[in-house]
Parts: structure tokens; C-alpha cells; sequence
């Protein structure tokens, strides 16, 4: 620490999901020490990332695709459990195993240029000079709430799946859940157990994929987001280019009309919402499964964004500085390849404090 209270590391991690502790995981094996040499902040109140605020419904049976971090298996979980409990369980182990003591709470408001050529990491405990950013942020604190006419007016319940309940506070509703992705079908098939009535309106016609979905596949669908992160444009989730799963609960659902689909409205009326034909649609209340965008405001200061707004990104590194790798953002953005990419991004900022030119 310098005389104006600044604590200098060599890297600075934000974030302690899937992506910010397998960052930390790698840079423990490449030699630095925790508190000494990199630090891991966390704007969450425990351990468990994203997950911890899943609503209870979702129980960790019903997570796809969910896999364990470098070094440690998830073994032995309950299935019928909350997947908020049980991740946040597995996470908080797998802190104390590797000892990689996270701060948390800690509120990062800035990254900006600094003294001496690093960064400035402005955070709620105080500032960090750091030759050398981790950026796993995420995606959960930038819900996407899209604008139609007559929004304000809605006399009913707007929510987003960022605080959905789960289905039983539904009980009797007139329920329009918006959004084609797997959290709105997800929503949608729970909630029309317990509701009046509900529709399913989304922008372009689902797409729903039958049959395995293998590693060619999985190629295939980051290969698209990456695409998109390479020219500098806002990512796409993967899940958007892969399709919906079509299993045994979805059948069941579209047998039973529950995923008959509906296409954008127009506007939403005082009770409902509205279609340029002239359709409408009573409701008490409308549920915006519309995804999430990268949290990434803080990194303003530094002006990574490209002109088609997104930050382009080369492996991890960020195009536009080197010193600022971005993990779980984009093609990265699942739990297999916020892993990967923890890894690729310890390797890069490794070479860069050993003088190795990216």
C-alpha cells in the first residue's frame, strides 16, 4: 500500500461467480497469492454468484448444463434442492478450499486510467492500483426491461425474471409472460399450473431443438457469439443461436396449448396489452423474461466500447487495452466456458506481468 491509502496489486478480479473464481483458482496455481498478489471482489452479500438469487422453484435438478469448477467436483447434490442452496454451498467450499479470500460485500464504481501505467479500480473499500483487470461481472445486475407505448399506464404487476417468485404468487392470474428464451419457458410452464390464464408472447417464433446437443454443436453456437464479440458488437447468450431443448416437460406443455405462442403487441393498455389487429388481452400482470445485458458500466471510464457498441474482445483481452481481460462475457458466458476462460485469462495477464507481449 502507498501513503495515499491505495492498495497496489497485480490483478484485481471483480466478480465471484463461475468465471471470477476460476480466474482465481488459476492465478493460485500460477504462484500469486491471494491478498498479496491479486485480490477477488464481490458486490454480493455470500458466496454463490448469479445463482444465489435464483428464484426457489428452481431447483438444481432442473439446471442444465451446469458444470464444476477446476479442481473440485460438485458431487452428492440434491437434485430436489434450491439451486441458489446448492451452488451457493459448492461456492462457498470451493472458497475456503483454495483459500481465495473474496471481499465481499464490495461495490465497484469505476475503472479508470491510473498513475505509473495502471489501473484504478474505485471501489467501496477503498481504491486498488493494479497492473493488470479480471472483469466477471456477468450479466445478472443489467436486467433488460424493452419499452412499449402505454407502459407506464399498466394499472397490473410488471416484473422480470431478475426478481420472479417462483409460480405460487400467480395463484389465480391472468399472467403474459414475454420472452422466448429458456427462462420464459421455464416461467411460463410453472406459472400455468397455478394461474387463471396465461400467454406466451415473443418476438420471433421459438425455435425448439430435438435431439443431442453435442460438443460439435456447442462448437458451432459460441463460434456465432464469438463472431459477434470479435467485430465489437453487444454479445448474444449462447442459449439465443442453440434452440430451445424440446424434453419430456416441454412436450407435455405444447400438447397442453401452454406454449402456444403469440407475437409481439403493440402496446399495453391500462389491463392488458394490445395488437395492431385490433386483439387484446386482458392481465394483472405481465413477466419479462427478456434476458440480461453484460454489467459493464464500470469499465466506462476506460472506453473499451466499439462503435457497434459492444467491447471487442480477442480470446479474453480486450481489444482496446490489454491490460483488461473479460471473462464469462459472450461466447464465455456458460459455466464450461467461464472455465475455460478463467484459465485462457490467467495465461494472457501472466505473460503481461512477465513483460510477454500478448
Amino acid at each position: 500500500m502507498n501513503i495515499s491509502g491505495t492498495r497496489e496489486l497485480d490483478v484485481v478480479v471483480i466478480g465471484a461467480g463461475q468465471a471470477g473464481l476460476s480466474a482465481a483458482y488459476h492465478l493460485r496455481h500460477a504462484g500469486l497469492g491471494p491478498d498479496r498478489e491479486f485480490v477477488v471482489l464481490d458486490h454480493a452479500p455470500r458466496p454463490g454468484g448469479a445463482w444465489q438469487f435464483r428464484w426457489p422453484s428452481l431447483t438444481y435438478g432442473k439446471v442444465h448444463g451446469m458444470h464444476s469448477l477446476p479442481g473440485m467436483e460438485l458431487t452428492g447434490a440434491d437434485d430436489s434442492g434450491p439451486s441458489s442452496e446448492v451452488i451457493g454451498a459448492y461456492f462457498d467450499a470451493y472458497e475456503q478450499r483454495f483459500g481465495l479470500r473474496v471481499h465481499r460485500p464490495v461495490e465497484v464504481s469505476a475503472v479508470r486510467e491510473g498513475a505509473g501505467g495502471r489501473l484504478l479500480v474505485e471501489t467501496s473499500e477503498g481504491p486498488y492500483a493494479t497492473r493488470a483487470l479480471i472483469n466477471a461481472t456477468g450479466t445478472w445486475d443489467r436486467p433488460f426491461w424493452p419499452r412499449y407505448p402505454g407502459q407506464e399506464s399498466f394499472r397490473g404487476r410488471q416484473l422480470h425474471t431478475a426478481n420472479y417468485p417462483g409460480p405460487t404468487e400467480f395463484a389465480g392470474l391472468r399472467v403474459v409472460v414475454v420472452g422466448g428464451g429458456a427462462s420464459g419457458t421455464q416461467h411460463l410452464m410453472e406459472i400455468a399450473e397455478v394461474a387463471s390464464e396465461t400467454y406466451w408472447v415473443t418476438r420471433r417464433p421459438p425455435v425448439f431443438r430435438e435431439g443431442p446437443f453435442g460438443e460439435e454443436q456447442g462448437r458451432a453456437a459460441v463460434a456465432m457469439v464469438e463472431e459477434r464479440v470479435r467485430l465489437g458488437l453487444p454479445p448474444q447468450s449462447v442459449v439465443s443461436v442453440t434452440g430451445l431443448p424440446l424434453n419430456d416437460a416441454v412436450r407435455r406443455a405444447r400438447e397442453q396449448g401452454v406454449l402456444d405462442r403469440l407475437p409481439m403487441f403493440e402496446r399495453i393498455t391500462p389491463d392488458g396489452v394490445a395488437w395492431s389487429d385490433g386483439r387484446t388481452v386482458k392481465a394483472d400482470v405481465i413477466l419479462w423474461a427478456t434476458g440480461f445485458r453484460a454489467a459493464v458500466d464500470h469499465l466506462a471510464p476506460l472506453r473499451l466500447r466499439e462503435p457497434g457498441g459492444g467491447i471487442r474482445v480477442e480470446d479474453t483481452r480486450a481489444v482496446r487495452d490489454a491490460r483488461v481481460h473479460l471473462v464469462g462475457y459472450g461466447p464465455s458466458a456458460s459455466t464450461i466456458g467461464a472455465n475455460r476462460a478463467g484459465r485462457a485469462a490467467v495465461r494472457s495477464v501472466t505473460g503481461l506481468l512477465d513483460g510477454v507481449p500478448a
